[in-house]
C-alpha cells in the first residue's frame, strides 16, 4: 500500500472586498499518495490557483487542514509564465537551482542534458529562451525544478 504524502481536509478559501465575500474554494478534501499523478482541472476562477498557492504556503486558507506526511518533503512550484533568464542558455537556465545552492556536479549536468535530449530539447541546449516556443519553455522550467533534487510534489500552473 502506498503512503499518503498530502492530505487536504475540508479546505476553504474566501476573498473579501468592501462589499462581497468571494468563495474561491469550498470544502475540498483530497489525498495524494506517493507516486500518484493528479490533475486539477476547472474553469477560470474556480480556485485552482488558490489551492496551489495555499499548498505552496503563498496564501493562507480560510479553514481546513493540510498535512504533508513525508519527512523532508520537497515541492516544485512553477508559475504560468516561465521565469527563464533571457541571457542564459537553456542548459544554464536548467542548472540555476544547483548553481544557486552551489551543488552543480558533472552528474547533475549529465542528468539535465539527458532530460533535454529525452524531451526533444537536446538541439536547444546552447540556445537562448527567445528561440523556444511557449511549451518548450515550460518544459525547461520543469527540468529547472527537477535537477536540484527529486521533487515530491510539483505544482504547475498550465
Amino acid at each position: 500500500m502506498e503512503k499518503t504524502i498530502l492530505k487536504i481536509e475540508h479546505l476553504s478559501k474566501s476573498y473579501h472586498d468592501l462589499k462581497d465575500e468571494i468563495k474561491a474554494i469550498d470544502d475540498i478534501t483530497l489525498e495524494i499518495k506517493e507516486g500518484e499523478i493528479i490533475a486539477i482541472v476547472g474553469p477560470s476562477g474556480c480556485g485552482k490557483s488558490s489551492l496551489l498557492s495555499i499548498l505552496s504556503e503563498l496564501e493562507k486558507s480560510s479553514s481546513g487542514n493540510i498535512t504533508f506526511d513525508k519527512e523532508n518533503l520537497t515541492m516544485g512550484y512553477m508559475l504560468q509564465k516561465d521565469s527563464l533568464f533571457p541571457w542564459k542558455t537553456i542548459l544554464e537556465n536548467c542548472l540555476i537551482g544547483t548553481d544557486i545552492l552551489n551543488i552543480t556536479t558533472p552528474d547533475s549536468i549529465q542528468y539535465i542534458k539527458h532530460l533535454l535530449k529525452t524531451y526533444g530539447l537536446g538541439d536547444f541546449m546552447d540556445k537562448y529562451p527567445s528561440s523556444l516556443s511557449g511549451g518548450m519553455r515550460q518544459r525547461v522550467g520543469i527540468f529547472y525544478l527537477s535537477v536540484k533534487i527529486i521533487i515530491d510534489i510539483y505544482i504547475l500552473f498550465p
